[in-house]
């Protein structure tokens, strides 16, 4: 087991470069948020999610450092950047001599990530998909008093205006909660962008042996 902790990774300063950029790079083409903030939710939730199954420390901790880095890809290029991505970690983690086997865990999680591609290989790939894809929220629109209006992405994410996610008590079911101003965006909309994404996080929570379940405004949706 490597001494590469998630504490030691969140703090590195070539990969904090690389977020960084990456979001910049998302914003010049008129993306939502990808920053920092975004890292850290997912990575948290990613976490979260293998610790509430009862996977080990280990796993949990490497899901939490995949979804960290998953975006750092979007650098180079939008396109593939998934792809990218799973490259410039094995090179930024190989230089700081944690093992080839977690190396290819992570590569294979931050590689399977883009819904265009994704497949959830390996638990710690399911829960980067799962937490990746449920961070929607109103905050990761950047030009809220006019984008919301014009870009279907931004209008949707801006309508989002309550987001959880939660287990079932027995564990058994993973729930996004939304709550959507459908004066803002209808929830046809939602799926219009989001049922490819949805789709996959019911593939994602398969691969967990548990089922995922999408509530908006009250309804179970799927």
């Amino acid at each position: 087991m490597s001494n590469i902790t998630f504490k030691y990774i969140r703090q590195n300063s070539d990969i904090q470069t690389y977020i960084s950029h990456a979001d910049k790079a998302l914003e010049s083409m008129g993306y939502t948020e990808h920053s920092n903030t975004h890292a850290e939710i997912t990575a948290n939730t990613a976490y979260d999610i293998l610790q509430t199954l009862g996977y080990s420390e280990r796993e949990c901790e490497l899901a939490q450092i995949a979804a960290y880095m998953h975006d750092i890809g979007n650098c180079v290029n939008r396109s593939n950047h998934a792809q990218t991505g799973a490259v410039m970690a094995l090179n930024l983690l190989g230089k700081l001599a944690m093992p080839a086997e977690e190396i290819a865990v992570i590569m294979s999680a931050i590689g399977n990530h883009d819904e265009l591609t994704a497949t959830p290989v390996n638990p710690v790939a399911a829960a980067v998909i799962l937490a990746d894809k449920m961070d929607v929220r109103r905050s990761r629109v950047r030009n809220r008093g006019e984008g919301r209006n014009n870009d279907i992405h931004d209008r949707v994410n801006y309508a989002c205006v309550q987001s959880r996610y939660y287990f079932s008590e027995d564990k058994t079911e993973l729930f996004l909660d939304l709550i959507i101003d459908k004066e803002i965006s209808s929830i046809m909309e939602y799926f219009e962008i989001f049922l490819q994404r949805m789709s996959l996080c019911r593939l994602s929570a398969k691969a967990l042996d548990i089922s995922f379940k999408l509530v908006i405004n009250n309804s179970k949706i799927i």
